[in-house]
């Protein structure tokens, strides 16, 4: 970002000028998601300079960048994840638990300070994500530019404290999970000296990524009844519809039961109806208007 638009006035940087800078950033190789990550950078940068008047607009707003390649979507069981705790360093065990049952994204759980976390009521506050762009660590808002609470399990509560007990920082300000040199975590450096090593020595698929943790969380909550809402809620979407249109289709086993409650349902009001005298008909077989019954009668 700096290289590009450094030496620029802020009032200069046209939407022309960066929509130009993602096509570069396209043609040069770098993936959809850092490119994603690099405009968030520069619009999180952009809106402050809107808010403090020195600028009437945010250039960046609606840039479009290129669409993320589809990738299948892994999801761990509880038994994995274990596995894949056990298996990965010590130093972010806790971590494992987090992004696996808080279901936070990588840049939100890697920018996690310690103030953020209430752990007397085992929430997590989700305010800030971190990336990574041009070798440079950046912070800002969520994918979303929401906030949201999480609340955690006990166990990951647990995990937390005692991460914190061993590894945390005394300043409240500081990141909780840090590098062994107190850096912050980069994704790179983290996925080929940590992840790596612990996927091939945990039982768990090959090819199995960082954000499929997320992925996992979400498919714990639906295998738990969660609603839509709630998860929704817990990962942070934008919307429900996101929601459904990702996960929609580990819901099937969930609709078909809601389908047998539903036939309970009209057996037992048509049950009630006969016993109260509305009708002497089987329940069993009394038509619906319009479907059985002809529609002019």
């Amino acid at each position: 970002m700096l290289p590009r638009f450094g030496d620029l006035e802020l009032g200069r940087i046209s939407r022309m000028e960066i929509r130009a800078w993602v096509a570069d950033l396209e043609a040069s190789g770098l993936s959809a998601s850092r490119i994603r990550q690099a405009r968030q950078v520069l619009s999180s940068a952009l809106a402050s300079a809107v808010e403090a008047g020195v600028i009437a607009a945010n250039p960046a707003a609606g840039v479009k960048v290129p669409r993320a390649r589809r990738r299948e979507k892994l999801f761990l069981t509880a038994e994995q994840v274990e596995l894949l705790a056990d298996a990965i360093d010590e130093r972010y065990t806790a971590l494992v638990y987090l992004l696996a049952y808080g279901g936070l994204r990588w840049g939100e759980a890697a920018a996690v300070r310690r103030r953020r976390l209430d752990l007397k009521r085992s929430r997590v506050e989700v305010a800030e994500s971190m990336a990574e762009v041009a070798g440079a660590v950046h912070f800002g808002p969520t994918k979303t530019y929401e906030r949201r609470t999480v609340v955690l399990p006990s166990f990951v509560r647990d995990q937390l404290a005692e991460h914190l007990a061993r590894y945390g920082p005394d300043d409240i300000q500081r990141l909780v999970f840090r590098s062994p040199d107190g850096t912050p975590l980069r994704h790179s450096n983290f996925r080929r000296r940590v992840w790596l090593p612990a996927v091939r020595a945990a039982d768990v698929p090959d090819g199995l990524r960082i954000h499929d943790l997320r992925h996992t969380c979400a498919a714990l909550l639906i295998a738990e009844g969660a609603h839509p809402k709630a998860i929704q809620e817990h990962l942070g979407h934008s919307s429900i519809t996101v929601t459904m249109d990702t996960y929609g289709h580990l819901f099937p086993s969930q609709m078909e039961e809601l389908a047998g409650r539903l036939d309970e349902t009209r057996t037992a009001a048509r049950r009630r109806v006969i016993s109260s005298g509305g009708t002497g008909a089987d329940p069993a077989v009394i038509p619906l208007r319009g479907i059985d019954s002809d529609p002019l009668g």
